[in-house]
């Protein structure tokens, strides 16, 4: 499945239009490499994703082409989550 769709259908990202600019500023890579919109992601993949300050990897458990609202959660484990901001104050 293209990584635009399968980030619409988790629902990571609400919206298929808005996964592929993420794609397209390259805050995204799957398995350590830099991925394109179009790229093919399946089960047992890692996605780095960078929202805004904030870095989260997923691992994906399945990959469907639809899912309801109640589904899209365990289509992926959270891994871990870190702030990219410099938390160290003077």
């Amino acid at each position: 499945m293209r990584l635009d769709k399968f980030l619409k259908v988790s629902r990571l990202i609400k919206r298929r239009t808005l996964a592929k600019e993420v794609c397209d500023q390259g805050r995204i890579s799957i398995n350590g490499q830099q991925a394109k919109a179009g790229s093919n992601v399946k089960a047992g993949d890692e996605l780095v994703v960078r929202f805004g300050q904030k870095l989260v990897t997923v691992e994906i458990n399945e990959v469907k082409e639809t899912s309801r609202k109640e589904e899209a959660g365990s289509m992926y484990t959270i891994v871990k989550e870190e702030s990219l901001k410099d938390n160290h104050s003077l």
